[in-house]
C-alpha cells in the first residue's frame, strides 16, 4: 500500500466563516497505481494535493504514507517525509532560473545530505530517464516548456520516491507537448512508479487507470477506468 487516508477532514478559518475543504474523505492507493484526482474549482482537489503531499496536515482523520502515520507529524518531520517519499511535479515547473538542469535535479539530494559522488550518480540517472543528457549544463531559460517539465519530472524522480504527485503537469504546455509529457508518466507507471495526478483536464485524467472525482470536499465517485495492463497493449485473458 502506497497511502491510506481515513475520515480526513480539513477546515480553514476565513474570518468568521469556516470553510470545510475536505469532509471525512477515505481513500486507499496501492503501490504502482495510476490515479487521477478531478473536480471543479472549490471541490477540494488542491487541499487534497496539499494533504497527500504533506504540505498541510488534516484537521481530523489519519494519513498513512508508506506505512508511516504522517497526520500527526511536526513541520520538520513532514519536510523529511516530503524529501524522501514524495516527488512533486508542478504546473509552473518551480525551477531555479540561474541553476543548471543538473543542479535543479540534484537539489533534493543536497537537502537530503547525500554524499557528492552518490548524488552525481543519482542525478545523472534521473536526467537519463527523461532523455535530457545533452541539456545538463543548460539553464531553464534555454529550454522549451516541455524540456523544463522534463527537468521537473527528473527532480521528482531523483530520490526514488514512493509516490510521484503531479499538479496540473500539462497546464502550461501546448497539446502536443502535453501528450509527450504524459507519455513519460505512462512509462514511469509501467516501470513501477505510483503516480497521482491532480487535474481538471479530461484527456490528462484518461491516462490514469483510476479516476477519483471530488465535489464539495467529498468523494463523488471513485472508478477504475480500465485494467492497467490494457494500457500498454497487452492482450488479457
Amino acid at each position: 500500500m502506497a497511502l491510506r487516508i481515513t475520515d480526513v477532514s480539513k477546515t480553514y478559518q476565513m474570518g468568521v466563516e469556516e470553510v470545510h475543504a475536505l469532509q471525512e474523505v477515505s481513500i486507499t492507493i496501492e503501490d504502482n497505481e495510476y490515479v487521477a484526482i478531478m473536480g471543479p474549482s472549490g471541490s477540494g482537489k488542491s487541499t487534497m494535493m496539499n494533504v497527500l503531499g504533506c504540505l498541510d496536515t488534516p484537521t481530523s482523520g489519519e494519513y498513512h504514507l508508506a506505512g508511516e502515520d504522517v497526520s500527526k507529524m511536526n513541520d520538520d518531520q513532514l519536510a523529511e517525509i516530503r524529501n524522501q517519499k514524495i516527488g512533486f511535479v508542478f504546473q509552473t515547473f518551480n525551477l531555479i532560473p540561474r541553476a543548471s538542469v543538473f543542479h535543479n535535479v540534484e537539489l533534493p539530494l543536497v537537502y537530503g545530505g547525500v554524499a557528492p559522488a552518490q548524488r552525481a550518480d543519482m542525478t545523472n540517472a534521473a536526467i537519463g530517464k527523461v532523455a535530457l543528457e545533452d541539456r545538463k549544463t543548460h539553464k531553464p531559460s534555454e529550454l522549451s516548456g516541455g524540456q523544463r517539465q522534463r527537468v521537473a519530472i527528473a527532480r521528482a524522480l531523483v530520490n526514488n520516491p514512493a509516490i510521484i504527485l503531479a499538479d496540473e503537469p500539462t497546464g502550461n504546455l501546448d497539446s502536443v507537448t502535453g501528450e509527450e509529457i504524459m507519455a513519460i508518466f505512462d512509462g514511469l507507471h509501467k516501470a513501477g512508479n505510483t503516480i497521482i495526478l491532480v487535474t481538471h483536464e479530461k484527456d490528462v485524467a484518461e491516462h490514469a487507470s483510476r479516476i477519483i472525482r471530488l465535489k464539495d470536499g467529498r468523494v463523488e465517485s471513485d472508478l477504475v477506468t480500465q485494467r492497467p495492463e490494457s494500457r500498454f497493449g497487452e492482450v488479457l485473458a
